[in-house]
C-alpha cells in the first residue's frame, strides 16, 4: 500500500514545521521578546525541506 494516496500531499508533513516556525515568531512578537530569527529561519526552511524530501521519498516508492 502507497503511504499516501497523493505524493503533493508530503507538503503536509513539511508544514508542521513551518507553522511551528511561524508559532515561535509569532509568540515572541507579541510578547514584545527578542525575536529569534535565525531560529524561526531554520525552522521555516526546515519544514520545506522536510517536505521537498517526504515527497522524493514517497514519489519513488513502489505502489504495491
Amino acid at each position: 500500500m502507497h503511504p499516501l494516496r497523493h505524493p503533493r500531499n508530503a507538503i503536509v508533513v513539511g508544514l508542521i514545521f513551518a507553522l511551528t516556525g511561524a508559532a515561535y515568531w509569532a509568540v515572541q512578537a507579541i510578547a514584545k521578546w527578542h525575536v529569534d530569527y535565525a531560529g524561526v529561519t531554520m525552522l521555516i526552511l526546515l519544514g520545506v525541506a522536510t517536505s521537498i524530501l517526504a515527497y522524493v521519498l514517497i514519489a519513488g516508492s513502489p505502489n504495491d
